[in-house]
């Protein structure tokens, strides 16, 4: 390719404002897509709460079925550094785009099988082998899914709005919680005493419709214009991985350590807290409902803390969210294990609306500005995959275990306190990447 060819097929570069027609669709793409996919994987986390140690799990103890459905709930968690690297792996090669429709169906097919999985009781062991396999499923389309949203984002915002763009892409996490959660809370008055027989399934099904409105919007974007010059210009590695490992190993490392200070905190909060919180006397649809409202502090504070991050930096925001965490630790801990809904309430807004939410506004823009364009996709989804199997994947099991094992309040959260800081200091070491060319 001569250089007057090369320099003639160099895509246009970004806009300098996120308010055009195509950027706006890009963002809401990338809200909504990730909204309906984090519908599909949290409200597994919730019932596993509420639901699968009674389904699935009925013949052992009660410490132990919920210590087994939170099992199955990591096992989503573990694969998700899987579905990063695989789709990781075809993203960096054959585009962003492609990648992000086909995780979709993935992870709309699992969560659909799951709503019509028969129980314990009719098929025997039969059925939590199926919940795992199928909680494989989603974890694999997930893991894929984070990548391609916040990458389209990033890649076609102006780099002095990367921040906020990306967080349109992190939002549809708790916008997708906030779906879940009141869908099985709603159905969970609808059914009454047949909530554990069909009520639950319900929301597991309605996936099917929320995948179709997800394609159509998604079909509708272009590919990023970092990938198209990085096409243009035949750059890409065939295998995107081994340049990660060989080059971006330091960055892999702290990016995987400052995020899982943030699914520590949604575990923490919103998975463990819900269960313990139920068990401790607190009404489970008032729960619910606030673990819900909750989510909608979460959404503002992300998208006020993606904004202050391009003015002030990643780093600098994600070091007020970690120390704000080692701040509120304990108090969190022991207001959602008093019984009342209050208590919980107040852990809650806490926890996840103001630290998980101030920690999670910069972190898709603070990870993926640390690899070049080429690996990108592989790169960022190994550090925040790998951050999301051990952060909420074995966080909730944990937490259950010492629970079990010592019963004491103060070694949880002094768990809690030693993984925010650990993020800190990984923050602390990473260079600050909002003035960093993406090419």
């Amino acid at each position: 390719m001569t250089i007057e060819t090369r320099l003639t097929a160099q895509p246009a570069a970004p806009a300098e404002t996120l308010n055009t027609k195509d950027m706006r669709r890009i963002l809401a793409s990338s809200f909504i897509g990730s909204a309906i996919e984090y519908y599909d994987f949290m409200l597994y986390a919730t019932a596993a709460s509420l639901v699968f140690n009674k389904v699935f799990f009925a013949n052992l103890g009660p410490g132990f079925a919920i210590f087994a459905s939170f099992v199955t709930l990591a096992i989503g968690y573990v694969a998700r550094p899987l579905g990063g690297l695989v789709f990781g792996h075809f993203g960096d090669i054959l585009g962003r785009k492609k990648m992000l429709v086909l995780s979709m169906l993935i992870m709309g097919a699992g969560t659909v099988a799951i709503g019509l999985l028969p129980p314990t009781a009719q098929i025997g062991v039969a059925a939590p082998i199926a919940l795992s396999a199928l909680r494989l499923v989603q974890g694999i389309a997930v893991g894929g899914e984070w990548g391609g949203a916040a990458l389209m984002a990033i890649e076609h915002a102006p780099a002095k709005h990367r921040g906020f763009a990306a967080a349109f892409a992190n939002a549809g996490g708790p916008a997708g919680a906030i779906l879940g959660t009141l869908a099985l809370s709603l159905f969970a008055a609808v059914s009454g005493n047949q909530f554990l027989t069909w009520g639950w399934r319900v929301p597991f099904l309605l996936s099917a419709l929320l995948i179709l409105v997800g394609l159509v919007i998604r079909l509708q974007v272009s590919e990023t214009p970092a990938f198209k010059r990085l096409e243009a210009e035949g750059e890409r590695r065939r295998v995107p991985i081994l340049d990660v490992l060989r080059n971006n190993k330091r960055a892999v490392l702290l990016g995987l350590t400052a995020t899982t200070a943030f699914y520590v905190c949604q575990s923490m909060t919103t998975v463990w807290g819900v269960s313990v919180a139920i068990e401790s006397g607190a009404d489970k649809n008032g729960v619910l409902n606030i673990k819900a409202a909750a989510a909608v502090l979460t959404l503002i504070v992300t998208f006020w803390s993606a904004r202050l991050s391009d003015r002030f930096g990643r780093r600098r925001l994600l070091a007020v969210g970690t120390l704000s965490g080692v701040a509120l630790a304990f108090p969190i801990v022991f207001l959602m294990t008093n019984g009342t809904l209050w208590g919980f309430a107040i852990a809650i807004v806490l926890g996840n609306g103001l630290v998980q939410g101030l920690l999670y506004g910069p972190i898709a823009a603070y990870v993926a500005e640390q690899f070049p364009t080429r690996n990108r996709y592989t790169g960022a989804s190994l550090a925040y995959q790998g951050a999301s199997m051990l952060g909420a994947g074995f966080t909730p099991m944990i937490v259950a275990g010492l629970a079990l094992l010592t019963g004491g309040l103060w070694v949880i959260g002094g768990f809690w306190i030693a993984i925010l800081f650990l993020a800190f200091v990984a923050v602390r070491a990473t260079p600050e990447g909002t003035k960093r060319d993406l090419d």
